[in-house]
């Protein structure tokens, strides 16, 4: 199963910021994301999803976002999984 394709509804929610008024929009990983073809990726990696039942996929986006960072600071799962909790960029 492919995980949803992302949509903007145009609608903002009350409860939530939106990260680009939170965040350095000039930080080096914002420019990096901006800087990446998302909507290629998703296709190209996308297509690798099984149909098989159980939990449903992760977004592309996600997996391919944290393989880019544990590349860039050569990091092990563990300590990912612990600077993608603490770090919003």
């Amino acid at each position: 199963m492919r995980p949803k394709e992302r949509h903007e509804s145009g609608q903002t929610d009350l409860l939530r910021s939106r990260l680009d008024q939170i965040l350095n929009m000039d930080h080096a990983l914002v420019k990096l994301a901006r800087s990446i073809d998302w909507r290629f990726l998703e296709q190209r990696l996308g297509a690798v999803y099984d149909d098989d039942p159980g939990r449903p996929p992760l977004p592309t986006r996600l997996m391919a976002g944290l393989a880019i960072l544990k590349s860039m600071h050569n990091l092990s799962d563990e300590a990912l999984c612990e600077r993608w909790l603490e770090n919003p960029y």
